[in-house]
């Protein structure tokens, strides 16, 4: 067994052996240890091995927060990966590169950017558009079945694999400007915070086998 091992490191290159270390699982699969709520922690459970997203009234975010006291871990260049499901006609989203700063009152996030997770007939912009920047007219996936999430942020390159289909590519202009409501839909130098949204009482999503990989 031993040189079998030994044989499979000397086959597989060592990129590949240096990813597979360092990748960090985010949620335990059995409660909400590692993560904060910025308001309505309520909305934020673990049902059969996934975080269940169901706002009590619009809007709360779930951030990652690991072994802080107090806000949540910052992430700069990263890949992260969630499996995701929902209700019929829900909303929600992932943000990253975010805070729990909050920018009106229905408490939506007035950092970062958001991928969004919504396919509902009414809605435009459907599940996979790097919301309000690069928006998808057709939902690659069906949500009421299990997919792959993927988002990769490198510098300011922004990339969204569903399925492992690519679907977003997009690379943040220098200097851009947003509209006063999105002003602070930037990539921050410093990192920001990962968080799943619970958007409102009539919608509910799920998540599992949530991971990361930073990248240099």
């Amino acid at each position: 067994m031993r040189r079998r091992i030994l044989l499979l490191a000397l086959l597989l290159p060592l990129p590949c052996l240096r990813a597979a270390e360092e990748w960090h699982t985010l949620f335990n699969g059995r409660d909400l240890t590692g993560w904060r709520a910025n308001v309505m922690p309520e909305s934020f459970t673990v049902v059969n091995g996934a975080i269940r997203a169901h706002a009590t009234k619009p809007s709360a975010h779930l951030f990652y927060a690991g072994d802080t006291k107090v806000g949540f871990v910052r992430f700069k260049n990263f890949i992260f990966e969630a499996t995701c499901r929902s209700e019929p006609n829900s909303n929600s989203g992932i943000f990253i590169h975010t805070d729990m700063t909050t920018r009106d009152s229905a408490l939506h996030l007035a950092k970062g950017y958001e991928i969004q997770l919504n396919s509902t007939a009414k809605e435009k912009r459907k599940t996979g558009s790097l919301y309000a920047v690069v928006d998808l007219s057709q939902s690659p996936v069906d949500e009421s079945q299990w997919f792959r999430l993927r988002v990769t942020v490198n510098g300011k390159h922004i990339m969204i694999h569903l399925n492992d289909k690519p679907v977003v590519d997009y690379t943040e202009p220098d200097k851009v400007t947003r509209p006063p409501e999105r002003a602070g839909r930037l990539i921050d130098p410093q990192g920001g915070g990962i968080a799943l949204q619970a958007h409102d009482p009539g919608s509910t999503f799920y998540f599992k086998d949530i991971r990361v990989l930073r990248l240099p």
